[in-house]
């Protein structure tokens, strides 16, 4: 350390006597206790300031100063001023982390209070996916914190590992069973969601003045999709999807009618957006034989559909569902158990057969073994 850069001393309170030091960066003053009664835990404290100070990441006692409370202010701030339509979800995520975490300064948030966050929300049987949300949100907030200067270096984050890739698709005798065993208000929703492969936000969200019926199109603007991109779909083109708007906008207009109120939204429960249908779903996946089956398997369906069935390019077929990158489309792109049986039928009849002589002779295999 460097002669002259600091001082120490002994400063006595109500609760007893501790050495401080202080010391100048860049003009301002500071000073700091060490919470000891030790000379050498103060020379020690001065010591990694110094150090701090020449390496260019010195953050003093602003580390010490920052708690939880500000991270996620930080955290909402960025969230607000990039427009983020995720910010509720990512204020949930502080809510479990301030149970573990909300009682330390981010100076003390590392590897190892993470870790113990991570084994305790497992503990209490929370999914993988959402405990490695939380660590996401928490590294966020680490970061946004080295860069208003409340923080050195953002500290490493355990990994929280999730196998729980979905690749289940729904064949039209299943569909069908589905939309028999629901709410007649839920099957229109449900069947659009089979032939577009929109996301569940998407549909759940659409509006009459998006639906386009001189056109023969559904659109959904730029900014309201998960890619920010617009998006449309000629209905017209699909005799079935057309016939399931047409007829879900006279519903709607009799339903107008009769309260005297406007309904915006495509699909509704009596005029009343839905939101969650979530337990009547699971009970029309048990009813119809394909226990916990998703609606997200519908996009990976309605991507099957298009290429391997309908022979549309991988191209269009993304434009169509929103795939905005080739690696999320391949995820989705797979190809089921009946599609590689017919190929491997079709195999069988091009395939010319072998000549006899190549065929093993068993007696030969007999007569060597006695030899």
């Amino acid at each position: 350390m460097a002669r002259g850069f600091g001082t120490i001393y002994r400063r006595k309170t109500e609760k007893g006597s501790a050495w401080w030091i202080a010391y100048s960066v860049a003009g301002v003053r500071y000073q700091e206790s060490s919470k000891s009664k030790l000379k050498g835990a103060a020379v020690e404290l001065l010591k990694q300031r110094h150090d701090e100070v020449q390496q260019g990441r010195f953050i003093g006692p602003r580390a010490q100063a920052t708690g939880f409370d500000d991270l996620v202010a930080l955290l909402k701030a960025d969230y607000e001023q990039k427009q983020r339509r995720s910010l509720d979800r990512a204020l949930r995520c502080t809510v479990q982390l301030r149970r573990n975490l909300g009682r330390l300064t981010v100076a003390g948030i590392n590897y190892g209070s993470a870790s113990k966050h991570v084994s305790a929300r497992l503990a209490e049987k929370a999914a993988h996916a959402t405990v490695r949300m939380e660590i996401a949100i928490l590294g966020r907030m680490l970061t946004l914190a080295v860069r208003s200067g409340c923080l050195a270096v953002r500290p490493p984050l355990p990994l929280v590992e999730v196998r729980n890739t979905r690749t289940g698709f729904y064949e039209p005798e299943q569909v069908e069973k589905v939309l028999a065993a629901l709410p007649e208000n839920l099957r229109p929703m449900i069947e659009f969601f089979y032939l577009t492969g929109w996301r569940r936000a998407e549909v759940l969200g659409l509006r009459w003045p998006q639906v386009d019926f001189a056109a023969g199109v559904v659109r959904l603007e730029p900014g309201t999709t998960k890619n920010l991109e617009g998006r449309t779909f000629p209905f017209g083109a699909h005799p079935r999807l057309a016939g399931i708007l047409m007829a879900q906008y006279e519903v709607t207009q009799a339903l107008q009618r009769e309260k005297g109120s406007v309904v915006p939204w495509v699909f509704h429960r009596e005029g009343k957006k839905i939101v969650d249908f979530r337990d009547v779903w699971m009970r029309a996946c048990e009813e119809a034989g394909v226990p916990g089956r998703f609606v997200h398997d519908f996009r990976r369906t309605a991507v099957r559909n298009l290429v391997t069935k309908a022979g549309v390019s991988e191209n269009l077929a993304m434009r169509l569902t929103g795939h905005k990158t080739r690696s999320v489309f391949d995820r989705y792109h797979i190809v089921a158990e009946a599609d590689l049986h017919e190929a491997v039928v079709k195999l069988a009849t091009a395939t010319t057969p072998l000549r006899s002589e190549s065929t093993p002779n068993p007696s030969r295999k007999r007569k060597r073994a006695t030899r």
